[in-house]
């Protein structure tokens, strides 16, 4: 069964969701999956990997950031450049947060006997990876998280010469490769960035983070280089750390995805995450 879903965070503007599981009146773990930058929750493999979850007995929710670039209207894929330049890592966190507390409410969008809140995990991939570890760190309902290919630090990349350009522009674009969009990126994530620095330093933040830490990381990942996976671990020595042989950045994904079965760097990374989140009940 998948059940799509709108989610009303507090900064006003909507995000679709979606929860797919197998229906049996019975309490199951709940995962919620988090995408990356320039990513959506229907990208690519991920409704195959929703229902490789689903069919071994957990509740997979997905969903798209509020400022992602998609719309409730129209989920299919990235369109509305203007909210996408808008989004921030604070309004990320805040809808992780939104969707958190939807499943905590009296009538939630899934039959409430099918959620067993007490084993609530987050998945996060590549810039997802960032998000789930800070909210990780506020959210004390979370039980355990996993990194796929994911993000060490928000700031890394940004040079001085480039901060400075950014600045008096107001504005950046990033080309999405696969569309041929140039996708704007407005100064304000920067200046939102340095205001929340507490809440969004991920080197310090991590260290808070109380939750058994899976770190998974493709050895051919052509994105994010594996020194940020080692990063991470370094930052939260408790942490289990899997290199994956073969995998590149998105698993072996890509969009449109045109198999009917999971690529296999994802199913391991899946298998490798499930057996993880089973330890953490």
């Amino acid at each position: 069964m998948k059940v799509d879903f709108v989610v009303y965070p507090e900064h006003g503007r909507p995000f679709t969701a979606d929860a797919t599981y197998m229906p049996d009146g019975q309490p199951k773990p709940i995962v919620i999956f988090t995408h990356g930058f320039k990513g959506f929750k229907d990208w690519g493999h991920f409704n195959l990997l929703a229902r490789y979850f689903a069919e071994r007995d957990f509740v997979f929710v997905k969903f798209n950031f509020a400022y992602n670039g998609t719309t409730v209207e129209d989920h299919s894929d990235m369109h509305d450049m203007e909210a996408f330049g808008n989004n921030n890592f604070s309004l990320e966190l805040d809808d992780l947060q939104a969707l958190i507390d939807l499943l905590h409410e009296a009538n939630p969008p899934i039959q409430r006997q099918e959620l067993d809140l007490k084993r609530i995990y987050l998945i996060g991939h590549s810039r997802g990876g960032g998000a789930i570890l800070l909210k990780a760190a506020e959210e004390p309902r979370v039980n355990a998280v996993a990194t796929w290919a994911g993000i060490s630090d928000y700031d890394q990349r940004w040079t001085e010469l480039h901060m400075e350009q950014w600045k008096k522009q107001g504005v950046q674009y990033v080309l999405n490769g696969r569309t041929g969009q140039q996708m704007p990126l407005y100064y304000q994530m920067v200046e939102d960035f340095y205001q929340n620095r507490a809440r969004l330093d991920i080197p310090q933040v991590i260290r808070k983070v109380r939750q058994p830490l899976l770190i998974l990381h493709g050895e051919e990942d052509e994105t994010l280089p594996v020194q940020m996976a080692y990063d991470l671990k370094k930052w939260k020595p408790d942490a289990e750390l899997h290199l994956l042989p073969g995998a590149n950045h998105s698993f072996g994904g890509e969009h449109p995805y045109p198999h009917t079965e999971l690529p296999a760097p994802a199913r391991a990374a899946a298998d490798l995450t499930m057996a993880f989140f089973r330890k953490y009940a």
